[in-house]
């Protein structure tokens, strides 16, 4: 069973030629608008591959010299598969540690005690306990210390790692705002070991990494100069979320504002990342700006879109002297004239645009994005929490609908975790006021429980975790929602479907593993409903990672009906929508539905009937817009986009990509 697929997902076939280039001068050309060494990698196991064995040849080379090998060492998510590839050769290969010294990046601050919820505890369970190393070579900062003691205690950690001889290599990961270690935006230059606050951003992910729901508000970190003492400097980043940071830590100025855009000041530092997260890098977005292209449907439509946004001119206005001064000449030789161009990429977007999402009936289907038959058609939306289907594709939702389609929604987790305490109180409320005044026995149980859950949320603290009946009615709360907005958007509950996967149910911002539990309860729906159409989210950006593991699910249980030949499956469309966090990039649009201002108006009741995730919902991240206003922004950012480009001019536009089963 294969449940990673959606790692696999590849929307732009990128030529070797941009990230491999064969010799120096190639290379020289490629990255001219690089500022650090930058290496990109095919997958993320071939990058990790080749940092584990450059890792290697320096312990071995320092074992060899009868030295130490002296490495600081970060926790974040990048970082695991190096420590596990590198557990591997110390238990296959032999690989020995006792000549290495360890100090740790960061620690987080105040701490209890060093256990749980620490960054030297998840570094030592994926790493340190697994290999040879001595004890007394592991060196980290302590989180317990009293506060009026942290600035000696830095101090100390700066001149212990003197009396080694100074670092020979840092592994680290990036944050979203481009953090190294837990140096902040606002990090200088000089920074040593210090007491930083965090900022909620940085938090959030470390504490999703950490696998905790609550984090302390200070870190003791390694400072920037510390870090850019190293003798060698690795700065790992994997997949399509960290691709914006990227750019901007290896193409911008050095800027505080950026303290991994330093690296560009270091000797020997080197990016090293997959094709995902290099996606927004010059030489793989816009190649034609450093070198020549290999040229196809989906290149040249990014290239016209950025010439459009970049002369502020409609596609069909482009004239051979805007090719000719923006480097794109060799299209215009490619295809002679501006004008052959322009009509081909006009046509192409042309295509895109469809008002009907399931097929027109009795109409030509040639150039439409789906087919005109069946029809009606059976329509499985997959919806990872119990409000993305309306939030990613309400419009469309309602289209299909109402053109008479039989559509089935899926919700794939509870969504329990997201609905904050102050619901459970309101609802309580109302079932105990709604026992007194009809139930004549005043029923025991509810005056109990009540009572329970009111205690229970009286002690709660800020990270522990619910019990699982307040579990259980924030449950019930979402569901009740999504049969509001289903109803609302005329979907028979019969349709609606809680799929409740096993994966999500830890309580906790950290979920399980999928499992096969969770691809079979998929499949059976599949195979009960035997679809003509999937749509599933494509927003592999979540920042809590529920998207992706949901989207993997359903790809699993998809493969699986292809392996066994399913024939239903071979009558059927995939279509990956996004949500509150992306859009798709234009060039990979393969279907868009316009829709009217009133349909607009419909869309954002649907996802006001999920009222607990308007202004109490806990994770609306640092993005202060509701869910409402990001998914309208985002639609109708995609129309004015087509309009500005000299297409149909629509209040709003939903996006979609087409998923081909590997």
């Amino acid at each position: 069973m294969r449940t990673n697929l959606s790692s696999q997902i590849s929307l732009n076939r990128v030529s070797p030629k941009y990230y491999k280039p064969e010799n120096a001068v190639e290379r020289s050309v490629l990255t001219r608008c690089e500022k650090v060494p930058t290496d990109i990698y095919e997958t993320m196991e071939e990058g990790v591959q080749h940092i584990a064995n450059e890792i290697t040849a320096k312990i071995q080379e320092r074992q060899r010299e009868g030295k130490f090998c002296v490495i600081g060492a970060g926790t974040g998510a990048s970082l695991r598969p190096l420590y596990a590839e590198l557990v591997r050769k110390h238990k296959d290969e032999g690989l020995s540690f006792r000549n290495v010294v360890i100090f740790n990046l960061y620690e987080y601050y105040p701490l209890a005690s060093e256990g749980a919820g620490s960054s030297f505890s998840q570094l030592n369970d994926l790493f340190l306990s697994q290999i040879d190393i001595d004890k007394q070579n592991v060196f980290t900062i302590d989180g317990t210390i009293p506060q009026e003691a942290v600035i000696e205690y830095c101090r100390l950690y700066e001149q212990r790692i003197q009396t080694f001889g100074g670092i020979d290599i840092v592994l680290m990961g990036i944050g979203r705002e481009g953090n190294i270690a837990m140096n902040e935006p606002g990090s200088s230059l000089s920074s040593p070991t210090r007491l930083i606050l965090i900022d909620s951003t940085s938090r959030a992910e470390a504490a999703h990494n950490l696998g905790v729901d609550n984090l302390p508000p200070c870190s003791i970190t390694m400072g920037v100069a510390t870090i850019m003492a190293a003798r060698k400097i690795y700065l790992l980043a994997w997949g399509d979320d960290k691709a914006d940071i990227i750019k901007k830590a290896v193409e911008d100025k050095v800027s505080d504002t950026l303290p991994a855009s330093y690296l560009q000041m270091h000797n020997n530092a080197n990016v090293c990342i997959d094709l995902a997260a290099a996606s927004h890098l010059t030489r793989i977005q816009r190649p034609w700006l450093v070198t020549n292209c290999e040229w196809n449907d989906k290149l040249i439509r990014s290239a016209i879109v950025w010439l459009c946004m970049r002369v502020k001119k409609p596609i069909l206005k482009l004239t051979n002297k805007d090719y000719n001064e923006n480097g794109l000449s060799e299209l215009l030789a490619l295809y002679g004239s501006a004008y052959n161009v322009n009509i081909k990429i006009f046509n192409d977007l042309q295509h895109t645009i469809t008002g009907w999402p399931g097929g027109k009936p009795n109409a030509d289907d040639t150039y439409r994005p789906e087919r005109a038959k069946p029809f009606p058609k059976r329509v499985v939306v997959f919806s990872p929490h119990p409000d993305d289907d309306v939030i990613s594709m309400g419009g469309t939702l309602r289209r299909l609908v109402q053109q008479g389609h039989e559509v089935h929604v899926a919700y794939e987790t509870s969504g329990n975790i997201a609905v904050g305490d102050e619901e459970v109180v309101r609802f309580m409320h109302f079932i105990n006021g709604f026992n007194q005044l009809f139930d004549e026995n005043s029923n025991e149980t509810i005056k109990n429980k009540y009572a329970e859950i009111k205690k229970f949320l009286a002690a709660k603290k800020e990270g522990d975790m619910d019990s699982r009946d307040i579990l259980t009615i924030k449950g019930l709360i979402r569901r009740g929602e999504a049969r509001t907005a289903s109803t609302y958007n005329q979907i028979p509950l019969n349709r609606v479907h809680f799929l409740d996967l096993p994966f999500y149910e830890t309580g906790k911002i950290e979920k399980n593993p999928i499992s096969e539990a969770d691809v079979e309860i998929v499949l059976q729906l599949l195979r009960d409903v035997k679809p003509h159409q999937i749509y599933v989210a494509g927003d592999l950006a979540d920042p809590h990672g529920t998207h992706r593991v949901c989207t993997d699910a359903v790809l699993a249980a998809i493969d699986i009906e292809k392996e066994a030949g399913a024939e239903w499956l071979k009558d059927c469309r995939i279509w990956m929508y996004r949500g509150a966090w992306a859009e798709w990039e234009i060039e990979n649009i393969e279907m868009a539905v316009p829709f009217s201002p009133e349909e607009l108006r419909a869309k954002r009741n649907s996802i006001l009937k999920h009222q607990s995730q308007m202004e109490s919902a806990p994770f609306l991240g640092n993005d202060e817009r509701l869910f409402w206003q990001r998914s309208e922004d985002r639609n109708r950012g995609t129309a004015a986009l087509y309009d500005q480009l000299g297409l149909a001019c629509y209040e709003a536009m939903e996006a979609f990509v087409e998923y081909v089963p590997l």
